[in-house]
């Protein structure tokens, strides 16, 4: 039987993966060799030094700015403040490579694993292995087990 706080927490994943559904936020967006800010820039026909000016700084500033953002370095207000100027929004994200119940639901596969290979290890030193169908079963059993607990990520 499923505990209250589990149920929120499954309830905050399926929230999320609706959210993510949605929003087609799923799949990513790749960003572009150049950066959104020149990409953007530079499809819109403004300069550096147009956008320099909108945002109070030098040319060379936007320069350092693009070069900042292709690195990965740059800061988020940043990224907002440049947005502004674009007359764009900030969309910041985390974006799960797979459904969150699926990597809930794997990661307790992995740690169910884990401790069922240990013991397996212990049974065949005993001379006492099982299958590998029921060495499977057993891992499915545990991880079922795991789910929602919190030191599942442990």
């Amino acid at each position: 039987m499923k505990t209250t706080t589990a149920m929120k927490r499954a309830h905050a994943r399926h929230r999320l993966d609706s959210s993510f559904e949605e929003s087609g936020l799923q799949s990513g967006v790749p960003r572009p060799h150049s950066g959104w800010i020149r990409g953007i820039r530079d499809a819109l026909g403004m300069s550096g030094t147009h956008l320099g000016a909108r945002l109070g700084v030098s040319q060379q500033a936007i320069a350092d700015l693009e070069r900042s953002e292709q690195r990965e370095t740059i800061r988020l207000d940043t990224l907002r403040r440049a947005a502004d100027a674009l007359d764009c929004d900030l969309v910041y994200a985390l974006v799960p490579r797979t459904s969150l119940d699926e990597a809930v639901r794997q990661q307790a596969k992995r740690r169910a694993a884990r401790l069922v290979d240990a013991a397996s290890h212990q049974s065949r030193l005993e001379d006492q292995e099982v299958s590998p169908e029921d060495t499977d079963q057993m891992i499915s059993d545990l991880a079922g087990r795991f789910l929602d607990r919190r030191d599942l990520w442990s």
